[in-house]
């Protein structure tokens, strides 16, 4: 079995080791087992750590069959020992990230009684899922004060391996382990008692900070997205660098962002519903154009029409103004619109054929989807053919169709 330096000494960067196994595994990675090893394996919500063996990357660490296998981007030389290097920003990362959830759980379920079911370290957000169907403004701020009076105690974090259900018996722990030998256990004095796999620093003072983002109501729990450590000056950054920006654009002091984002939201708002008046007169005129250029087939008004570049909304609209606007009307219209073919076919309401028939005759030409009412059909497809072709498809199937 590896030796877990990581258990040792979570601090320790650099290590040589014996190669015990080097192979493939059967998806084509190359991976060596050593004799002992300072990369931690994926486990407990803790990613691997990543780094170098031989100057060759680590990208993957694992425990698989018993094996706590290293992964490379490719395979070191046929050696005996190795010399490796861990991402020290990485390992830390997780280390304050891993920490800071041991403190905000303990705060959740002592000071407000909700138990955390899962935690989950991502690469920008960590998670922890709460046994609760509500949290409040006023909890979430008050579990964040408390966490980060805890981490301002620095507090030690010690680490103490229990070797039987005996020993263990004299901590009251946060939960129930699935083990009953050999345990660890991650003790913060006074504060939480949890057994865990993971890093973490020596104090709860390294964690630095905590700030919890946003919740996200889930079925029957509450999702709290936090961050710790460097990650809430990263998140600050982040969000100095975006409010700078609106309150160049806006013309407006921090203070008074949200004032003018509402005095623009009511403006677009106000441009919008004179945008949808204005479409609408320019769709009614288009429409009357449009009629009086209507043929005669088969006894009905008869309106084609082709565009280019023009949304499906838009040939809607305009076949919604035309049958309504006139009796005995059929409508087809189709639009070339990034790299598609867009059809709309309308008729009024006292014609009584079935346009549905129509366009599910059209549609395989261009390995189209589509359909609608009897009165109104919508679809489109691949741009096999031109705009020109597929109308006159459309209307030579019209023309062949009995009513």
């Amino acid at each position: 079995m590896t030796k877990k330096l990581f258990y040792e000494d979570a601090y320790q960067t650099s290590f040589t080791s014996n190669v015990v196994k080097k192979d493939v595994d059967y998806t084509g990675r190359n991976y060596v087992v050593l004799e002992q090893t300072a990369f931690y394996p994926t486990g407990g919500g803790q990613p691997h750590d990543t780094g170098t063996m031989n100057d060759k990357r680590v990208i993957d660490v694992e425990i698989v069959e018993g094996e706590l296998r290293h992964y490379l981007e490719e395979p070191i030389k046929e050696i005996e020992t190795i010399n490796g290097e861990i991402d020290w920003k990485r390992r830390f990362d997780h280390m304050q990230q891993h920490a800071g959830q041991h403190l905000l759980t303990a705060v959740f379920e002592d000071q407000l009684g909700y138990k955390t079911l899962s935690f989950h370290l991502g690469k920008e957000v960590s998670t922890i899922d709460l046994d609760t169907e509500t949290l409040s403004n006023e909890e979430i701020q008050n579990a964040e004060k408390l966490t980060n009076q805890l981490i301002l105690e620095n507090l030690p974090i010690q680490t103490k391996w229990i070797k039987n259900q005996e020993e263990l018996a004299t901590y009251t722990l946060r939960k129930e382990l699935a083990v009953s030998e050999n345990i660890r256990l991650v003790i913060i004095p006074e504060v939480d008692y949890n057994g865990c796999g993971g890093t973490h620093p020596k104090s709860t003072g390294e964690i630095t900070a905590l700030k919890i983002l946003h919740i996200e109501k889930q079925k029957k729990l509450v999702r709290v997205h936090f961050v710790s450590g460097y990650r809430v000056l990263k998140q600050l950054k982040e969000k100095h660098e975006i409010i700078h920006k609106l309150s160049s654009q806006l013309s407006a002091p921090q203070e008074q962002l949200n004032v003018a984002a509402d005095r623009l939201l009511q403006t677009t708002k106000k441009l919008e519903g004179k945008i949808d008046e204005l479409t609408t007169k320019l769709i009614q005129y288009e429409a009357k154009e449009l009629i009086l250029k209507a043929e005669t087939l088969r006894e009905h008004q008869f309106i084609k029409a082709v565009y280019q570049n023009r949304p499906i909304h838009d040939l809607q609209n305009l076949a919604k103004e035309l049958v309504t606007s006139q009796s005995n009307l059929v409508v087809m219209m189709i639009s070339e619109f990034q790299d598609k073919l867009q059809i709309v076919c309308a008729r009024t309401d006292e014609l009584e054929f079935n346009l549905n028939i129509l366009l599910k005759k059209v549609l395989p030409s261009i390995h189209g989807k589509g359909g609608g009412r009897p009165s109104f059909v919508q679809g489109g497809g691949a741009m096999v053919v031109s705009p020109e072709k597929l109308m006159n498809l459309l209307v030579d199937t019209f023309l062949s169709t009995k009513e």
